[in-house]
């Protein structure tokens, strides 16, 4: 399927797309679309990675104990709040108190997901994580954190010997079946991401294009018919605005909470 391309990205292509074919010959690559060498995707990634640059350089220049602003309140939020679904509270409540020191590496793949997913909201942007390798690379990205964790945390010989299991016996057993199901997480982030988010996008686009029709009918037959039949299409995407932006910020909290419960698993003691 054809990937949609944003006037956003085609100007980007526009500007630096001879650089970019350049640079991938160089690498012996060929793109996918030699007139747009640049992807939708990677261009909105860098977009996201830009917007989530400036608010934390915004943020940290406006951080304060005495009188905390709106912007700092929401961040502190995302790190911790009553309701105990902060990146903090999740670290805390899966690794323990040495979770803390994960925060930066979850956080800002947190932040990512989020800006990420809620790009789409709006209509010069679309969604990075749409795109099955962006939801990929953070997955693999995780995976290797956890593990390497993990690693650090027993040491090399005994971070391998917990996927044996406890009875020996049944070790040549056990030790592919749990060296599969680790790896399957890998998989399992990708796909949840991936699959949700694309499918929100892909309802919005549907029932859009499906709405305008009539529209366009009933502004042929007459012009107030057109008006009123243009309040459907004015109301509904916004229900699957609301729905988008509840999927995105719940991706978002899985893609938090898994993380957390792998690095749990992995720097355990019971391990």
């Amino acid at each position: 399927m054809t990937e949609h391309v944003t006037g956003l990205t085609q100007l980007v292509n526009h500007y630096l797309g001879r650089l970019a074919l350049a640079l991938l010959s160089a690498l012996h690559i060929s793109p996918e679309n030699p007139d747009l060498p640049i992807p939708e995707h990677v261009v909105m990634g860098f977009m996201v990675l830009i917007l989530g640059t400036v608010l934390a350089l915004l943020l940290r220049s406006r951080l304060s104990v005495e009188r905390p602003g709106g912007f700092q309140q929401v961040a502190e939020l995302l790190l911790t709040n009553p309701l105990g679904f902060g990146i903090k509270d999740l670290l805390e409540e899966n690794v323990g108190h040495e979770g803390i020191k994960h925060v930066p590496w979850v956080g800002s793949i947190s932040v990512f997901i989020l800006l990420a997913n809620l790009f789409s909201v709006f209509p010069p942007f679309a969604a990075p994580t749409a795109n099955v390798s962006v939801p990929l690379a953070c997955a693999i990205l995780t995976f290797l954190y956890f593990n390497w964790q993990g690693i650090r945390h027993h040491g090399h010989i005994a971070y391998l010997k917990h996927f044996a299991g406890p009875v020996p016996l049944l070790s040549p057993l056990i030790f592919p079946v749990e060296i599969i199901s680790t790896c399957a997480r890998v998989l399992s982030l990708t796909v949840r991401l991936w699959a949700n988010i694309f499918a929100s996008d892909l309802l919005y686009s549907i029932f859009l294009s499906l709405l305008i029709a009539p529209v366009l009918w009933g502004w042929h037959k007459a012009p107030v018919l057109g008006i009123v039949l243009a309040v459907f299409p004015a109301l509904i995407p916004l229900a699957f605005i609301g729905l988008h932006i509840f999927v995105a910020i719940i991706q978002t909290y899985i893609f938090t909470v898994l993380p957390s419960v792998y690095l749990g698993i992995a720097t355990g003691e019971e391990h």
